[in-house]
């Protein structure tokens, strides 16, 4: 078990800000003013209390402001994070000496998640436990000799599942097998929450990495990645700087083979110098591309990176714990990040690798790994951000345009052009077996898949009632029916569920009529209910779609839409004709569809009634006498005729 928590909910809107021109004006926007100068000033969030002008558009420049603040704070720390790790990596790789290398992770480790203590725990092949091996910010020598046998307390059960493990009181979590040796070293060194992560080479556990504070501590689900991303570079660096040692002995040991163990210092050299250029592609804003492109140089092969979700074969994904293996002369290491498997490298053309060569490979999918934790972080700020955007088009039409004009233009979003709200909804099969949660893991997937579907079409989304919302541009000659039967099929195949969507008619300017928006995504909800409720999963369409449900549906009660698909050549044909082919169907369903009775009521020959009808078959198609289609013609030729009523 590995909980982390969810990232804290948005605070709620508070009142709306004062119009230009309203009473209180001049005071809100002295406020924003006052607000928007400690925001240059990066002030503290008490300056935010002190000398704050009166009102509630004060108080709701106020909450903007914090708000905005913490967001910086968070991107800043984020930032720093990110830039602690990459400098790290640069560090420990220049680093030859073992004792030098575990400080070095140590120490960085507690800067990394700015923790009071940090330390070490080592493997015993020989004891079978793990042993204390360095401490940094320790006070207690009690707990620095602690021994811990596998799967007792937090650090042995790491060791002893290879998975990490995070507690915010240690003493209170009865997840873990306590015993009296380790509670006394914890309570003697006043540890409180502890995370540990396994260090990992290949299958095996060589220790575990630990961040702890003498207080109670949530750590974050980004804290557990980074800490976990760095145990892995970690791993690497003491097994790099082992062999380093080994070396060294066998330099002292073995005059005689003075030749080899140049070779072999040569190699070493090599594999250090690979990791540094690797380090410099990080640290100089490179891309997954660049690592491809510089691996494929180096080792004299095509280098390729393939998404999870791309994998030409089920399963493939390296090696465990991010080792390099080979398949069919295809090399494959695993791009892995906090236990998540994000895709692979594959190497082709090189079916013969040396140990070094295959460290290369390992080393290049753990800094793509990095790269795209990185990326992931920027896009889930991003898709966070967009999605507010849409909430507040959505459930407060009365905010400022201004202000949403604002944020739309840093968002890419031409939200001054016509726009549509779709609702689309993941079908769970249960009777496919599905595993428990995939009704939840679909709606997961969806909503990534939505919202890249909206940055790649500058527009919105977010997530509300258990359906997604998308506001997408309304592309020329485009309909709403056919963009919901294409979202319905391109979300269908990037979730692997059906995927149903409901769309309504285009907004023309959604930051000039917000209002418009709100109705639409109701048109659209309930556009997509009604394709559920007739079984009609997986599907995408509007409203027009459906018929009179269609009718219904609408807000815009579009009657002579209606009239016009559905007997709209048959009125053209009257009209241009002057024949009455209306007035016959008219009284043809009138007489219980029988074209005999239908000739007395017309007082004409059965064979005209029959030629009418077949007429109105090649106008109207050949299934026009369905029960559906006989129900829909009825209604709209009612409709016709309420609407334009015969004269006296």
């Amino acid at each position: 078990m590995n909980p982390s928590p969810d990232p804290p909910a948005t605070a709620p809107d508070g009142p709306a800000p004062a119009a230009p021109g309203a009473p209180g004006a001049p005071a809100a926007e002295a406020a924003a003013l006052h607000f928007l100068e400690l925001l240059a000033a990066d002030a503290p969030a008490e300056a935010y209390q002190e000398r704050t002008p009166a009102g509630a558009g004060a108080a709701r420049a106020r909450a903007l402001a914090l708000r905005v603040r913490a967001e910086l704070e968070g991107r800043r720390r984020r930032e720093a994070e990110l830039t602690a790790l990459f400098e790290t990596a640069r560090d420990i790789s220049g680093l030859r000496d073992l004792d030098s290398v575990l400080r070095a992770i140590v120490q960085r480790a507690r800067s990394l998640l700015g923790t009071e203590v940090a330390y070490m725990t080592l493997t015993d092949p020989e004891r079978g436990d793990t042993y204390m091996r360095v401490t940094e910010g320790s006070v207690s020598a009690r707990f620095q000799q602690l021994r811990l046998g596998m799967g007792e307390g937090l650090g042995g059960l790491v060791a002893q599942t290879a998975r990490p493990y995070v507690t915010a009181d240690y003493m209170a979590d009865e997840r873990f097998r306590h015993t009296r040796s380790i509670d006394g070293g914890v309570r003697e060194e006043g540890l409180v929450a502890i995370l540990g992560v396994p260090l990992l080479l290949g299958r095996e556990v060589i220790g575990v990495l630990y961040a702890a504070d003498r207080r109670s501590r949530v750590f974050d689900r980004e804290q557990i990645s980074l800490l976990a991303s760095f145990a892995a570079h970690a791993a690497i660096a003491i097994d790099t700087a082992r062999l380093l040692e080994e070396t060294r002995a066998a330099l002292a040991e073995l005059e005689s083979a003075n030749g080899i163990i140049r070779d072999r210092s040569r190699v070493i050299e090599r594999a250090a110098g690979i990791h540094d250029r690797l380090t410099a592609i990080v640290l100089h804003g490179g891309g997954v591309a660049d690592v491809t492109s510089a691996v494929s140089e180096i080792l004299g092969g095509k280098v390729e990176f393939i998404e999870e979700s791309a994998s030409p074969r089920p399963g493939r994904g390296g090696g465990p714990a991010g080792r390099a293996v080979l398949d069919d002369g295809i090399w494959t290491a695993a791009v892995t990040a906090g236990g998540e498997t994000l895709g692979a490298l594959l190497l082709h053309g090189r079916p013969d690798l040396d140990p070094v060569d295959c460290r290369t490979l390992e080393r290049a999918a753990m800094v793509t790994s990095l790269l795209l934790l990185a990326r992931r972080t920027a896009g889930e700020a991003e898709q966070r951000v967009r999605g507010e955007l849409l909430d507040d088009l959505l459930d407060t039409p009365d905010r400022d345009p201004r202000l949403l004009r604002e944020r739309a233009a840093r968002l890419r979003a031409e939200l001054d052009l016509p726009h549509l709200v779709l609702a689309a909804r993941a079908e769970h099969d249960d009777a496919a077996g599905g595993p428990a949660g995939s009704e939840g893991g679909g709606r997961r997937r969806l909503w990534s898949a939505a919202s890249h579907l909206a940055v790649t079409r500058h527009g919105l989304a977010t997530s509300r009632d258990g359906r997604t919302v998308l506001l997408l541009p309304a592309v020329p000659g485009q309909t709403a029916s056919r963009l919901a039967a294409q979202v319905a099929a391109q979300l269908g195949a990037a979730v692997g569920l059906p995927v149903t969507v409901g769309a309504a008619e285009p907004v023309a300017a959604p930051l000039d009529e917000p209002a418009q928006v709100a109705a639409a995504w109701t048109e659209a909800r309930r556009c997509l209910d009604t394709l559920r409720l007739l079984g009609r999963t997986g599907q995408g369409a509007a409203a027009r779609d459906l018929g009179f449900l269609g009718l219904l549906l609408s807000d815009s009660r579009d009657i002579d839409g209606f009239v016009r698909r559905t007997i709209g050549p048959l009125l053209d044909y009257d009209a241009r004709r002057g024949t009455e082919l209306a007035a016959t169907l008219e009284a043809y369903f009138a007489s219980g569809m029988s074209a005999a009775r239908a000739k007395d009521a017309l007082h004409i020959h059965v064979n005209t009634v029959t030629q009418r009808l077949d007429r109105i078959a090649r106008l109207l198609g050949t299934d026009w006498q369905s029960p559906d289609r006989v129900l829909e013609i009825q209604l709209a030729l009612r409709l016709h005729h309420l609407s334009h009523p015969a004269g006296p």
